[in-house]
């Protein structure tokens, strides 16, 4: 049976043109947060366009898309091209588009992770975390929030006790949240679905005493393994609000201790 996830991104393929495939999309309202549709959710909505573009090489290593204006949920369309396929690595550029706005612009390179060296040499570690039964369901957000963001409907947060101060009020000034992450049916998250974990927590300017939604700018995501399966770790953190911007980091490591997912983006600082 299908998830939830693979349900809400499905795609049905249109007429090509020269150089050119189309896919329609159907963008699901359970994906709502603040002023728009959730930002990674639509970008898993584009790799998965990407990925039936270029088959033999189905999973994303980088995508780096531009949001334009805030989609909607309703009907979608998203176009891909084929810059370059060759060895191990594909490129290619997609838009998403609902009527005539392009929303979202992006280039990714995709590959076969089932095919790449398993080697892993790094420095970083995964995030200290308290046990799950020590953590803040995401369910415990009041009414009101759950009504004006019905993707948390989607998942199974459980928040780090020491990052959720915000949430009563108290946010630690510290730019930091983080938590563990399952999908509400508890389908294994895949290489797609990476790239909306990304996306997924509030906005770590929660945690500098900045609550509401903040548009994203442009959003980076390096899917570096297939994560095992199991709860995984998310974690946010910012340097830096200027501009009335601000960037953020974030990490995803799964149950095998591996560090999976890296992302950064860039969004406008909430008005509240």
């Amino acid at each position: 049976m299908r998830s939830e996830w693979e349900t809400h991104t499905a795609l049905t393929p249109e007429d090509d043109t020269p150089g050119e495939r189309s896919f329609a999309a159907e963008l699901d309202q359970g994906w709502v947060v603040g002023g728009g549709v959730n930002g990674g959710y639509l970008l898993g909505t584009i790799g998965r366009a990407i990925a039936e573009t270029v088959p033999d090489k189905p999973h994303p290593l980088s995508v780096s898309a531009y949001y334009l204006s805030a989609s909607v949920p309703g009907p979608a369309r998203v176009r891909t091209r084929v810059l370059r396929e060759g060895g191990s690595v594909a490129t290619v550029a997609a838009d998403l588009v609902q009527g005539s706005d392009a929303r979202i612009t992006a280039l990714a390179t995709y590959g076969d992770l089932d095919r790449m060296p398993d080697d892993v040499a790094t420095t970083a570690t995964p995030p200290a975390m308290p046990p799950l039964e020590e953590c803040v369901p995401g369910s415990f957000a009041p009414e009101e929030v759950r009504r004006v963001a019905p993707l948390l409907e989607r998942f199974d947060l459980r928040f780090d006790p020491a990052c959720v101060g915000w949430a009563v009020g108290q946010p630690s000034g510290r730019g930091h949240i983080q938590a563990w992450f399952r999908l509400a049916d508890e389908h294994p998250v895949d290489a797609l679905g990476l790239l909306m974990v990304c996306d997924a927590l509030p906005p770590v300017t929660y945690d500098l005493g900045l609550p509401g939604w903040a548009p994203t700018l442009e959003l980076t995501v390096h899917v570096r393994a297939l994560p095992a399966t199991g709860w995984l770790r998310v974690s946010h953190r910012t340097r830096n609000v200027a501009g009335g911007m601000f960037e953020e980091d974030c990490e995803v490591w799964d149950a095998s201790d591996r560090l999976v997912a890296q992302s950064r983006q860039l969004a406008m600082r909430p008005r509240g």
